[in-house]
This record gives C-alpha cells, structure tokens and sequence, in this order.
C-alpha cells in the first residue's frame, strides 16, 4: 500500500483518536540497520543517557535514544490542521497525555517491563554537503523520532518526531536543544506551506521549556516542536553511504524507500516520452508514463533509475512552487533535502517582499548560492549527488541482480560501461527536471494570474514582464497577485483607467504620479493581461474567475517582519495569545477576513513596514 500524502488542504474524515488510540508502527527501525553499540531499545534504555551522545555511527541508519527533557514544559501552541492530518480528536490537544508526549517527559508506545515489544524512539544517521562542500556525519542531532502513526481514515503513514528534546549520536559539538525563536518559526511556516498547497513536513505542537536558557548568539529560552513526515528520509542519507563506501547499507536504503515510502516498485514512473517541455500537469503529477526504452545499451533503465526519477520529479515540483509563491529554504544543503520532495528543516527561510531574484534570508550565505533565484539549480545540483549515490545501481542496468555484482560490485572490465551508463541517465534527467519544473512553475504562474489555458507568448508578454515590473519598481511581489485578483476587467477599458489601476500595486505612501513611467509600464501590462483574460473566461464570468484567483493568492504571507514581532511578543511580553491569533491567518490565508481585530489583520496583510523588509537571519537554532 501506498503510503504518499492525500492533498495539502484535505482534512480526513471519519472515526478521530487519541494519541494512545492512533495505529503506531515502527516500519523504519524494523527493516532498517540499527546502531551496533545499541542493537535494540532495551540495549538503549539501560544505557546511561550521557553515553548516548555524539560519537561516529557506521554501517547503521539510526540509534535508538530517549527524549531528554529540560525545564517545565509549557504547551504554547496545537496546529487543529495538524491534528486532522493525523486522524486525532481536537479534544486530545487538551489531554495531559498530549502534553506529556509533546514535551519529550512521556514515551507512549514502550514499557520498559516488556522490553520486546512497542515501539521505541530513534535518531536517524545522515550526511550531506554543506554550501558545496562535504561535510562527512551529520544526523539528528537534536531531532528524536518517537513513532509512525497511521491515519486510519486516509492511511497515510508518518514519522512523528521531536525537535529540540536532547543530545543524540549525531549531535556533533551541539546540545541538541531549539530555541524558541527558530521553534515558533518552524511551526508557523510548516503549517502554512500546508496550507498553501505546497509539499511540506508539519508541525503539530510548540511546547516551551520554562526555565531554560540556550546559549547561541544570546542567550534564549528552549523550546521543542512536534512534527511529523510521511518521510525524514534525505538525500544526505545516500551521501554518507556513498562517501563512506558501504553499498550494502546503500541498497537497502534505497529498496526500503521505494517499497516502504514510495508504496513499491510497480508504482515508480519510467522516462518520460521525448520532448515533454509541454508535458501536461497530470502526466507530471501521476508520474507513470509508458515504457519508451529504445536503443543502445546505455539506455537499459532498471528500477533504481525509476526511483531516481521519482524523486526528481517530486523535488523539481516543489521548487517549481517555490518559486511561484516567493519561498526561500535558506539552507539547501543535500541533509535539508528531502527524498519525497518536501519543504524540510526550517532555518533562516523567508518569502519574499519586494521582488528581488537575488535576494538571500541567510545573512551568511555571502555568494548567494541559495538565493530566490538559485534555488532550482541548487535543487538540481543536490540530485546530481544523488544520481552519483545511486550511479552503481543505476549504471548496472539489467545486471542490477547478479549475484556477483550484488556481493562485489562491478568488475574492472565492465566499470567504463557501468559509468557511461551512469552519467548517461543523470544528463538526460537533467533535461527531465527542467521540463518537469517549468511545467509546474507555469502552470501555477498561469494560475495565479487568472488564466485557463496556456499560449506561447504568455511567458514573456505576461509572467516575465510582469517579475520584471516588479523588480524595476521594487514592488510587493504577493501583494502584486492578491491586487490583481480583485481587478475587474471593466476598469481596464483606456489608458488612463489602466494607469489609475497601476497605482494600487504600489505602497500607500509611494505611489508615483500619474504621468509617471511606472504607470504607464504596468498598464500597458494590466491591458494584455485584460485581453488573455477576457479570451479565457469571457466576459460574463468575472466573479467565477476572481473567486478562482483569490483562492490562489494568499492574502496573509507570514513574513519575516511578523515572525520577529511574534517571536518578541510571545518570548519577550509573554503574550499568549497572539500566536494562536496568528494561527488563524496562517492556516486560511486566503480568506478576507479571520473574525479577529480588523486593524491587526489589515496591519499584517499590508505592506511591510519601512526598514523591515527583506530581512535576513542565521543559520542558528
């Protein structure tokens, strides 16, 4: 059975649990290789928790280690989407037991006077390249993995961890603790990229560490986040394996991610048919094209290229929405790059205000490399690492399962073959990627600009004109989309209308005259837009398509203006109630109205106030 996510915004139906109800599993850890110096959780467990700490980790994929909770923990903040997503009761978020498990101080699913059976918390081992370079182990260092649960109504599966709840083998030089500051900002963004339609892990609750105080750059109060993932699994997790040269730890990795987090072999897509820039949303989507494999023996593709293929795809659609929706990661490093595809480990991320392409949030990424504008070579550049994890099992072809190649691997003879092949089928999905990305990425700019269908000119008479405005003119880039979606077409009818119009895409307090080029630019724009639109709806349907552009267009984006004022007043005032006020606008950010104060709403849908857009951060948390 597959075990992939239903829709972002779908709340399943049906029969809701408590956490102690919920079917839990531990599919990970089960067919996986554990730590050696701690082969099973009893193992772990009468271990004295100081000697769970970082040390080097070989031929396993994660070590089972305990929460370690500090201070008193105070539960700040329960995401109702979260609980929906995971099949539980509203009510739960309520319940001692909740906060318990929330807070590290309660492990739900192990009985140490039956040591044999539940399920016990883990620590997945990784690596990855940082900033292009090779940073050798890496891991959970503060992220401990307490069960799978299973919603029974949609029968997605998911990983549920804690982040912030103490050292692990993986912690390196690091306390393995959060601080509230990057806590509140996981939670907030994770939520709403969910509820943005974009692929994402989740975060169900924020719990505060009372008493605490984490040193790093100052010091800060501690903090943890429960989330969860129908996978943790990340390209850093091939990497270590690849670098440290265990093929066996390698094959299994990848057997258990197409089987166990893909739901099997038969449901991964072969190549798609030659020139599929035009490929269509729904053949991206499905992934599962007919065999076209023709030709020489560099063409053979086995079942490793088809799961390389899918995780391609998975990973060129995020970026895709990435970018049609201003989002910026911060630290694409291969280890925050996730094997299905999802927005993953929040550090210095940020959205967009004005549009600007080489804008960076991360104050220390000085060459840009994971600015707007990098992002999807960055993304691909991470899947050429993979592709050389994978590249013995997709260079083999069809002797994948020879028993010899299985135990030894390659013989000398054969290696300039097996290479060739390799590269062969990293070049051409490199072509993949590109079509599979903009597929995606025109199809949501299309979207968003109110249009059905797609023409050859709309790319640089429309989309690319208009980030070009934007960025001339220093504009909001979401405001620019949400405004335009309230734009009726009869206001467009002369010149001067156009003008007129052109002045709402400005700042209050920053608007230009009339006359002024500016002005002129974008009603020159907003008159080709009128007539795509008019051609795609006519003129009779203009509530049906502002309705379906506002649905589209996010009025509330949690920028990084809001984050610092929330962060300050949750932290620093003690206001407990803003966050869940937030939460509002987060979880529906595309309606009006959120039955909140009006002029705090309007404050934060509007523009960014002066001196505090664009703001960067570090990498620290």
């Amino acid at each position: 059975m597959a075990h992939l996510d239903i829709p972002q915004t779908t709340s399943s139906t049906g029969e809701k649990h408590s956490l102690k109800s919920l079917p839990k599993s531990n599919v990970f850890t089960q067919n996986l290789p554990a730590d050696a110096a701690f082969p099973t959780p009893k193992d772990s467990h009468n271990a004295p928790r100081q000697t769970l700490g970082p040390r080097m980790v070989k031929e396993a994929l994660y070590t089972y280690v305990r929460p370690d909770p500090i201070g008193e923990a105070e539960l700040l903040g329960v995401s109702q989407r979260a609980l929906q997503a995971l099949g539980l009761n509203e009510e739960e978020a309520q319940s001692e037991e909740f906060k318990e498990v929330v807070s590290g101080s309660k492990i739900l699913t192990w009985d140490a006077e039956k040591p044999d059976e539940g399920v016990y918390p883990w620590a997945q081992c990784y690596g990855g390249y940082q900033f292009g370079q090779w940073a050798g182990q890496l891991g959970d260092g503060r992220a401990i993995s307490l069960f799978e649960a299973t919603n029974p109504s949609s029968g997605t599966r998911y990983e549920v961890q804690l982040k912030g709840a103490g050292r692990t083998p993986y912690s390196r030089f690091a306390d393995g603790r959060a601080v509230l500051r990057s806590s509140i900002r996981e939670f907030v963004v994770s939520e709403y990229l969910n509820a943005i339609n974009i692929p994402t892990t989740r975060a169900l609750a924020l719990t505060l560490n009372k008493g605490t105080k984490i040193i790093r750059e100052r010091v800060e109060p501690g903090a943890i986040v429960t989330r969860f993932a129908q996978s943790w699994i990340r390209f850093g997790t091939f990497d270590l394996q690849r670098n440290r040269g265990d093929r066996n730890t390698l094959r299994t990795l990848a057997d258990y991610t197409a089987e166990h987090v893909y739901g099997g072999w038969d449901t991964l897509p072969s190549k798609l048919p030659s020139g599929t820039a035009t490929e269509t949303h729904d053949q991206v989507q499905t992934g599962i094209a007919k065999e076209t494999i023709e030709g020489d023996a560099l063409d053979q593709e086995n079942r490793y290229t088809r799961l390389y293929r899918a995780i391609l795809r998975r990973n060129a659609q995020t970026v895709a929405k990435w970018q049609a929706y201003g989002f910026m990661n911060g630290v694409l490093n291969t280890d925050n790059t996730s094997i299905l595809g999802l927005s993953i480990d929040f550090g210095p991320f940020a959205f967009l205000d004005t549009f600007d392409p080489a804008y960076t949030p991360n104050h220390d990424d000085h060459m840009l490399r994971y600015s707007y504008r990098n992002q999807p070579t960055i993304i691909w550049w991470n899947l050429v690492r993979l592709g050389e994890a994978f590249g013995e099992l997709m260079g083999a072809g069809d002797h994948v399962d020879d028993a010899v190649f299985v135990e030894k691997g390659v013989s000398e003879a054969h290696a300039p073959e097996l290479v060739n092949r390799a590269e062969n089928i990293i070049e051409k999905c490199g072509d993949e990627y590109k079509a599979v990305f903009l597929a995606e990425y025109k199809r949501l700019m299309m979207s968003r600009l109110g249009l059905k269908t797609q023409k050859d000119t709309d790319f640089d008479e429309l989309m690319s004109e208009l980030l070009d405005c934007l960025e001339q003119f220093e504009l909001d880039f979401h405001h620019a989309f949400r405004r335009l979606s309230a734009v009726k077409l009869n206001e467009l009818d002369t010149d001067d209308a156009r003008k007129d119009v052109a002045g709402r895409f400005f700042r209050a307090d920053n608007a230009p005259r009339q006359e002024g080029k500016e002005r002129e630019r974008i009603g020159a724009w907003l008159g080709k837009w009128a007539a795509r639109a008019k051609e795609d709806w006519g003129s009779e349907s203009e509530a049906e398509r502002q309705a379906a552009m506002l649905a589209v267009n996010p009025k509330f984006v949690p920028r990084s203006w809001i984050l610092d004022e929330l962060i300050d007043r949750v932290e620093k005032k003690h206001q407990r109630d803003i966050l869940p006020q937030i939460m509002k606008l987060n979880l529906n950010p595309f309606q009006e109205s959120w039955d909140w104060d009006a002029d705090e709403e309007e404050r934060f849908c509007g523009d960014v106030p002066k001196y505090k857009g664009m703001m960067q951060c570090s990498c620290s948390s």
